[in-house]
């Protein structure tokens, strides 16, 4: 690393990364309410505009990570910023059905790049894994909280359009600022870990393996279906139709900022506490918050969603923490892109589900129930990581640059 480079520097353009690669994926379930007069479609058909941009932001993950291993994390990042900005810009100049599908497609492609590259970037650099992967994961709780506020506010205030060009012009200034810093020495990756740990055994990385293959993409599928259902199911049930795109971004952003300090509290318990019980724990205590959402109506909604995403998110620190763990250093971020294709690529179906299963009952409560049975089969699954080998050390404090 260049004797002038910043860690700190680094870890702050993760953390906004982050927060830019949740905002972008998230701006259009808010805007799409008030697209149906503008294209005559339906919500479900609008809906199903997002899959293939959502597929993208998952599948891509694998290749984007094996790039960040083998090229440079650096130039992956730039391509993250340069590369979403622009296609959010593309988005918002759409014109047809098909032009706003290829644009969204295009976030998702380009936003595909921030998981595998920037968390395994934000690993090697930190000394306290759980507490830097909570704080970057505040960062994401921000911009998906900042998504619906964004977008709502933007749609009423000028036009939905908007909504996706001023982000995008954001984005694609960061890149530049990115790009000047890496070219003048202050941004570069550590080449090895700054606090290593015992490698794995074998057997316990083949196990681990299997058991985090399932429980990611069930965390993937409830987030996901959280996500997109959450302003249609807020506006049906809370505040009611016709009310405004912006007053039910406002509610949907709430929800996602009253959640917000959840990764802190996740990165503190995974730093303390044994991994796979807490773990296990957050899959024990989203099944009943589930039914608990497929039930609520009314105001009764707000809180029941706050609790069910703090939970959920909350978890991704120590999900985080237990693939770096029995993920080999060399092959991390292709590790984490394995991961977010599961996670995101997958569980991007679930999209369609969403569209699916509203346009066929009018109600979300039968996915939410069918959910409720997929984190309690995840909890099952999770027990079944390794055992920890040796005490986890206690947390060391970050060193002053």
């Amino acid at each position: 690393m260049s004797s002038r480079a910043s860690p700190r520097l680094a870890l702050g353009f993760s953390s906004v990364a982050h927060s830019y690669s949740h905002l972008f994926m998230v701006l259009y379930p808010t805007v799409v309410l008030a697209l149906e007069p503008v294209f005559a479609m339906a919500y479900g058909d609008l809906l199903l505009l997002a899959v293939a941009g959502n597929v993208l932001f998952g599948a891509m993950a694998l290749p984007a990570g094996w790039l960040g291993d083998r090229w440079s994390a650096e130039g992956m990042m730039a391509i993250f910023f340069l590369g979403t900005g622009a296609a959010a810009i593309l988005t918002g100049l759409a014109s047809s059905p098909l032009g706003l599908g290829l644009g969204l497609a295009s976030i998702g492609f380009f936003a595909s790049i921030y998981h595998p590259v920037g968390i395994a970037w934000l690993v090697r650099n930190a000394v306290n894994r759980g507490r830097a992967l909570g704080i970057n994961g505040i960062f994401g709780n921000l911009g998906t909280a900042g998504a619906a506020l964004v977008a709502g506010a933007l749609t009423e205030l000028v036009d939905w359009r908007a909504a996706f060009i001023v982000p995008g012009v954001v984005c694609v200034v960061t890149g530049v600022a990115f790009l000047a810093l890496v070219r003048g020495g202050r941004i570069a990756a550590a080449a090895v870990d700054r606090k290593p740990e015992p490698p794995a055994s074998r057997s316990d990385m083949v196990r681990a393996f299997w058991v985090l293959s399932l429980t990611m993409l069930i965390t993937g599928v409830v987030y996901q279906v959280v996500q997109w259902s959450l302003p249609k199911l807020v506006e049906e049930r809370v505040v009611g139709a016709g009310t405004g795109v912006g007053v039910t971004g406002g509610v949907v952003s709430l929800v996602f900022l009253f959640a917000i300090g959840s990764q802190i509290l996740g990165g503190w318990l995974a730093d303390r506490f044994d991994l796979r019980k807490v773990y296990l724990l957050a899959f024990l205590v989203q099944a009943p918050l589930l039914l608990g959402l497929a039930l609520a109506s009314g105001a009764a909604v707000v809180p029941v969603a706050v609790a069910l995403v703090f939970v959920n998110t909350g978890n991704t620190p120590g999900e985080n923490a237990l693939l770096a763990r029995y993920a080999p250093a060399r092959w991390r971020a292709t590790a984490f892109g394995a991961k977010f294709v599961l996670a995101l690529g997958v569980a991007a179906a679930s999209t369609a589900l969403v569209a699916a299963v509203h346009s066929w009952t009018g109600s979300f409560a039968p996915l939410l129930g069918g959910l409720a049975l997929l984190a309690s089969i995840a909890a099952v699954t999770a027990a079944g990581l390794p055992r920890a080998t040796a005490p986890r050390s206690a947390p060391v404090p970050v060193p002053a640059e």
